[in-house]
């Protein structure tokens, strides 16, 4: 059978996509010492691999391979993975896991805004970093989101569309990522609800460790943030101490 193939973004792709198992993780990464290492542990997990070391080589193949994750360093030749990030999120709904040696709230923010499911930094354990890709594939899995398949949810000028995975403030469309909007949806599920970060961690991001804390809250800053922006008011509460809130003040 003759394979069609269509144009993305200037990238030729095959149209006939791979099943999940047989798709790759990519590795955009320039150090082969680091490249190594991740290759190392994700084929233990009986992941296949494919690299790229440059940005402008990372997006095409993150658009021709078909890649089940992508593992993406910030700094790179060619274009940095920020900019991949953005190229890439423009075109596709692909798992990213942002690599990098920046450690700044406002880099993590900034990672993550761009369209990062997650955010690690180097130095970096690989065990870690094979634990928390197997975590962002369960969370970004299908099967994982039966319970919201469906589901509307609004609370004021809010509205949340899990099936057509749209987050609108008055009808003006916002950009979340897949894992923003479970973490906004398990909030309003459980509106007026002091959610821990534990809980957090066990429901919506599926893996704890240490310092996962600080990635839900970088989360919570993002989805705040971009609440805040369109809607004029805040409606993710901090209580210090206990956790976060959603609803009125």
């Amino acid at each position: 059978m003759a394979q069609v193939h269509t144009v993305v973004d200037g990238f030729m792709t095959d149209s006939t996509p791979p099943t999940e198992s047989q798709k790759p993780i990519l590795i955009v990464e320039d150090d082969p010492d680091t490249v190594w290492l991740i290759r190392l542990y994700l084929e233990r997990d009986g992941h296949s691999v494919i690299e790229a070391r440059d940005g402008i080589d990372g997006l095409r193949k993150a658009l021709t391979e078909s890649p089940r994750l992508v593992v993406l360093d910030i700094m790179l030749p060619g274009m940095d993975g920020l900019a991949v990030c953005e190229r890439l999120r423009a075109e596709s709904d692909v798992p990213i896991i942002m690599l990098t040696a920046r450690v700044d709230e406002s880099d993590r923010l900034t990672g993550l805004d761009s369209g990062a499911d997650d955010y690690v930094t180097k130095p970096f354990s690989p065990r870690e970093l094979a634990a928390r890709i197997r975590a962002v594939l369960r969370r970004t899995s299908p099967k994982q989101d039966d319970h919201n398949a469906g589901k509307t949810l609004s609370f004021g000028p809010i509205e949340l569309d899990m099936r057509a995975g749209s987050v609108k403030v008055d009808g003006e469309m916002l950009r979340f990522t897949a894992t923003e909007m479970r973490l906004l949806s398990y909030l309003m599920l459980n509106n007026g609800q002091i959610l821990s970060r534990d809980s957090i961690i066990e429901k919506v991001l599926g893996y704890g460790y240490d310092g996962m804390g600080r990635t839900v809250d970088t989360h919570i800053s993002n989805i705040r943030r971009k609440l805040e922006k369109s809607a004029g008011r805040r409606y993710v509460h901090t209580v210090y101490g206990m956790g976060y809130r959603f609803g009125d003040a």
